[in-house]
Formats: structure tokens, sequence, C-alpha cells
């Protein structure tokens, strides 16, 4: 075992750490940096050369990673059931088609103002409803999802009803968002400064706060947390983070509509922060990439079997529910067999091959 190790120790010498900084460092290794770098230039470079299909579909995967670190943010971290996600994400959209539309905002006035707004509905919502926990906060944040559904629909003088509210094009001084190019890297430097921000939260007092109460509520108090201003921190953050999720849905759409914020909405969210991982920011990519790549790959899997049958249309409508089916079978799987989702899978082989060739003791 020794020669091993001897052997290989230019291999394992960069994971050894001296220092508390450099084990809390993002980039630990010139080997993740690199890697890091090629993915920036990709995300940069790559969408220069795709249609507009392709750059809508990976806009659309950018805003559902961002809506599912804001829920990871709750769920994960801080160890809150909720079913009201989808709501928060309404209230950012339709904050931001008020102000932009009706008012005329400045996009920037725009889109904090949807954050600031969700993140205050989240306090008025999270103050009565985080005396609960468990299976009652769940019942709580569902009644919130229904009373915004509800709102949405029926006040038509603000939301505009069932026609909503269109959205137009919004502009950054002389540059015009118009083309879905411009609006993926606008998504792109939000995605990345949201991230960057759960990032070192998460490393800071107030992430490992959370993650306390998270573990053991009762005792985390006991230790000198305040459990309860904590978790409505937890709240407002994933509040705004919801609310800029919205905002950015909105352009995306250029239409504001109360089906887009349902309750199945909140249970793919859901479904996004388990598949992935609880508690993990790679786990909140993970998931979303999944649930949002999976309905397509179905969806060509339909239309190549409809091709070879003798009644297409029968194919669709039979194999229409299989997307619920799939998503409900993910979700099952997960939390029975890998609770730590595909997040936990990642690191189990990246650990593995970290050690390679030597033996997993």
């Amino acid at each position: 075992m020794a020669t091993l190790i001897e052997k290989y120790s230019y291999i394992y010498a960069p994971f050894i750490k001296d220092s508390y900084r450099s084990d809390e460092a993002i980039f630990r290794t010139k080997y993740i940096k690199s890697w890091f770098i090629l993915l920036v230039v990709s995300v940069l470079v790559v969408p220069l050369f795709l249609n507009n299909f392709q750059l809508y579909f990976l806009s659309h995967l950018g805003i559902a990673i961002l809506g599912a670190m804001a829920l990871n943010m709750l769920v994960g971290y801080t160890g809150l059931i909720s079913l009201g996600h989808a709501a928060f994400i309404g209230v950012g959209s339709y904050t931001y088609a008020i102000l932009s539309m009706r008012f005329h905002m400045p996009f920037y006035v725009s889109i904090l103002g949807s954050g600031i707004v969700a993140a205050g509905l989240g306090v008025v919502i999270g103050i009565p409803a985080l005396r609960i926990k468990g299976i009652y906060l769940a019942i709580a944040t569902l009644a919130f999802q229904f009373i915004a559904s509800y709102t949405f629909l029926q006040w038509e003088a603000v939301t505009g009803g069932s026609n909503g509210i269109t959205v137009s094009s919004p502009s950054l001084g002389p540059w015009k968002l118009s083309s879905n190019l411009s609006f993926y890297y606008l998504m792109l430097i939000l995605l990345f400064c949201g991230l960057w921000m759960a990032k070192n939260i998460f490393r800071s007092k107030y992430g490992r706060a959370m993650m306390a109460i998270r573990d053991n509520d009762i005792s985390a108090e006991v230790i000198g947390v305040p459990v309860f201003g904590y978790k409505i921190l937890s709240f407002v953050m994933s509040s705004f983070y919801a609310g800029i999720t919205g905002a950015l849905f909105a352009i995306l759409m250029r239409n504001v509509n109360p089906t887009f914020f349902g309750l199945t909405r909140s249970i793919e969210y859901l479904a996004m922060v388990i598949v992935g991982g609880m508690g993990s920011i790679l786990g909140s990519i993970l998931g979303a990439s999944l649930m949002i790549f999976m309905p397509e790959l179905l969806n060509s899997v339909v239309a190549m079997l409809a091709k070879f049958a003798k009644n297409p249309e029968e194919i669709v409508i039979i194999l229409a529910p299989v997307k619920l089916l799939v998503l409900g079978f993910f979700i099952m799987f997960f939390i029975h067999v890998e609770p730590t989702g595909l997040a936990g899978i990642w690191r189990k082989i990246r650990d593995y091959l970290r050690i390679w060739p030597l033996p997993y003791v």
C-alpha cells in the first residue's frame, strides 16, 4: 500500500489542504479551475452557433436552474418543505409585468422590484407559517399556492385574469433584448450571479446556521442559533430568487398567464430539488437539467413511435401521461434508493476516480 501511495502521490497531493481557507476555497485545485474556465468559455461561445429554438431551450433551462436553486435554499439547506414555490415565481412575473408595462419602469428597476416584492410576500407568509413545521408547513404553503392561483385568475384589474399581461422586450440602454441570443446572455449573467451568491452564502455562518437547523433545529437552538430568524431569512432569500426567476420567465415567454404558475409547476420544482440532490448547488443544476431535458426526450420517443403506427394520434394520446409517470418514478426512486440525488451519485463517482487505482478503504 505504501508503495502505491508513494507512486501516485503526485495525483493526491493537490487534494491535501493545510489551512481552513484553502479547504473552504471554491476552486480548490488548478484542475477544477481549468474545467470551470472551459465551462465558462463553452456557455459563452457555443450559443453563437445555435438556432432560435436551441437558444430558447437553453434560456428555459437556465431559468429552471435558478428557480430550483431558490427552492433548494428552503428545502435542501434549511429543511422547510414548500408546495407553493410556483406562486412566488408568479408574484415575481406579475410584478415585473406591472412595473415594466403599466408604470414603464426601467428594466433593472422592474427585475429588482420583482425580487423585492416576492421577498416581502415571503416575510408575510413566512412569519405565521414558520411557527409550524413538517407536513403542516407543507399544507400552509399549499394553501398559499391555491390562494395565489385564485388571485392571479380572478383579480382581473391587476393581473388581466385568464388573458394575462403581455410583456414587451426590455432594453438596457442601447441594448434591446429582442432576440433569443441577447436574452440568453442576460439570463446567463443573472444565473451566474445567483449561483455565486448562493455558494458564498452557504459557506458563511448564515449557511452553516441554516444547515444546523435542517439537521436538528432543537440542537441548533440550544447552541445559540436564533432558529426563527434564520428560517425567515431562508424564506426571504428563497422568495427573492423566485421573484427574479419569475421576471426572467415573463421576459422569455413575453406573457404572464395564471396557467404558468399552478400547483403542477410547484411539484416540478420540488422534483428538481429531490432528483438533483437536496442541499447542493450542483443538485439544483443537475435536477433542473434532467427535468427540462426529459420531456423533450420523451417527445422525441413518442414522435418516433408515432411514425411506425397506423394511428399516430392514438399513440400520442396514449403516451401523453407517460411524462407524469416518469416524473413520479424519478421522485420515488431517488427518495427510496438514492436520497442524495444525482449530485450524490456524481460525488461517489468522483471520489472513486479520485482514489483509483488505490483500493477503497
